[in-house]
């Protein structure tokens, strides 16, 4: 492990003075953190925190034996629930800008300066890695049901939300902190829709969204979510951006937007 690469001694911000912390929600990722990690380019993180939603196997010790900073989880609560743990805390460490990196080596840590330089630089608000610019997806074994959903979704989402956007459903994700601290993603679901609310909270805020190519790795050990569970997260996703709609037309209050009460200043 370069353990060289993750931190800097004297704590000097890397990336245009900004302090970047790197945040992995981990669920029994024992077996992937130490290869995600290994792909982490150097003279871009600060800071790495890895929050362990009550994994069953010793993804709390690796993270120890790597140097990670950590939150332990007592009770698994969800892949919502740990990102605002994951937000929550990197705010608390002084962060400027958090990026979102899975332990499972799903998606590579390699194109991570491409994530965060447009956020550290002033461009974008929020980037998303995307499976779907290029060739990522199927070429990296996104199974093929997995992959026609993900677009008829986003094709729908675009047209409910107002945005554009190759895809809404990438874990792969980069945040300022001014967008984190007024984004109220504390009201969101603690289930997978949380990435989908959060999107729709961000756009509706009017704040900008980059995208950058990100191919992904479709492994035995990395984590996905069953059929059953995919399909209450595509009924999930439909409803969220049905709600999107009708509270931009102020046809009804949606519980999750209703909090958003600022339009940022373009």
């Amino acid at each position: 492990m370069r353990k060289a690469v993750l931190f800097k001694g004297d704590n000097e911000q890397m990336v245009n003075g900004k302090k970047v912390v790197m945040v992995m929600p981990a669920y029994n990722a024992a077996s992937t953190l130490k290869r995600t990690l290994d792909e982490l380019p150097g003279g871009v993180i600060d800071e790495i925190l890895l929050v362990d939603d009550c994994s069953r196997d010793d993804t709390v010790s690796q993270a120890e034996s790597l140097g990670l900073k950590i939150v332990a989880h007592t009770c698994n609560t969800g892949y919502g629930g740990n990102q605002k743990t994951c937000y929550n805390t990197a705010l608390k460490m002084g962060a400027d800008v958090v990026v979102m990196v899975h332990p499972d080596y799903q998606y590579t840590p390699l194109i991570i300066s491409a994530m965060v330089s447009p956020i550290a630089n002033g461009v974008f608000d929020c980037m998303l890695g995307s499976r779907i610019l290029g060739t990522g997806a199927r070429k990296g074994g996104m199974p093929f049901y997995k992959y026609v959903s993900n677009r008829f979704l986003t094709f729908f989402q675009n047209v409910m939300v107002g945005y554009h956007l190759s895809e809404y459903h990438t874990g792969y994700r980069a945040f300022s902190r001014e967008l984190l601290e007024k984004i109220p993603y504390d009201v969101n679901s603690d289930d997978f829709i949380f990435d989908n609310q959060m999107l729709c909270q961000i756009i509706y805020a009017g704040y900008d969204i980059g995208e950058v190519t990100c191919p992904t790795r479709y492994m035995d050990d990395s984590s996905s979510i069953s059929f059953k569970r995919s399909v209450k997260y595509g009924i999930g996703v439909l409803r969220c951006s049905v709600e999107t709609a009708l509270h931009r037309l102020g046809w009804m209050k949606s519980e999750f937007l209703k909090s958003v009460d600022f339009r940022k200043d373009r």
